[in-house]
């Protein structure tokens, strides 16, 4: 018996407890979750095979899964199979990049790049920049991706002088901007609820009206001087924003 068949006979739910199966199955399989049993896209074991380890019949399987679903926890892909979602935990009161954020929690960050170009800055853009009018701006509008999954869509505008070519940012706009010695060393953010609309739905994979977060993030430089206008729509069921309050 190998120490994964292991593990998973360890969930058996008891049979002579008052809480309802299911909720005992999806409660010792969330535990699993959070504690590493299975990473990020890794695929859990199918409802015949938690059937038969935990002793459990396949309505009692399904309805474990559909909590773990509800909860963000997993993804279903058609004809597939069922997989561990990534989910990106971001603590409110440290500045990182989204590819340090992903890779310190074990999972490969990506871009998928939508658009990098020069433009003129809207009248938002100078407003928020501290631009001239008619001023040049490199965008970036891009999905952002944890192992293959994508978890957000990106915008970012920054005025051209720090960002001449945008198409030389690869997967890390903060690593272009530390190795040009024009770090970003403060932000302010500001997160609001949403729904998706017809793009952002397509992009992100999700019906349009969906409840996601909007980050709204301006980035300065150690001059005080912003530098950073990002607007991220971010899956609500694969973003936690982390507080720490003290009082």
């Amino acid at each position: 018996m190998d120490k994964a068949h292991e593990a998973l006979l360890a969930l058996k739910p008891d049979a002579d407890s008052s809480t309802p199966l299911y909720l005992q199955v999806s409660s010792k399989l969330s535990s699993a979750i959070g504690a590493g049993l299975w990473k990020a896209d890794e695929a859990l074991p199918s409802e015949r095979i938690l059937c038969e380890t935990l002793d459990i019949s396949r309505v009692t399987a399904r309805k474990a899964l559909d909590v773990l679903f509800e909860q963000g926890l997993i993804i279903r892909r058609q004809g597939s199979g069922t997989y561990i979602a990534p989910r990106l935990v971001q603590p409110l009161s440290r500045l990182t990049s989204f590819s340090e954020e992903i890779r310190g929690r074990g999972f490969q960050p990506a871009s998928r790049w939508l658009s990098r170009d020069i433009g003129v800055a809207t009248q938002e853009e100078v407003l928020r920049l501290g631009l001239s009018p008619a001023s040049n701006v490199a965008r970036l509008k891009r999905l952002r991706l944890a192992d293959e999954t994508v978890m957000a869509v990106e915008t970012s505008t920054l005025p051209q002088t720090y960002l001449p070519q945008p198409t030389q940012v690869n997967d890390s706009l903060y690593a272009y901007l530390d190795a040009r010695g024009t770090p970003v060393v403060r932000a302010l953010q500001h997160i609001q609820a949403v729904n998706a609309n017809e793009e952002i739905a397509r992009l992100t994979e999700v019906e349009p009206g969906s409840a996601m977060l909007m980050i709204t993030r301006i980035g300065y430089l150690e001059s005080g001087l912003p530098i950073e206008l990002t607007y991220s729509y971010c899956r609500n069921d694969y973003y936690d924003f982390v507080a720490e309050l003290r009082r």
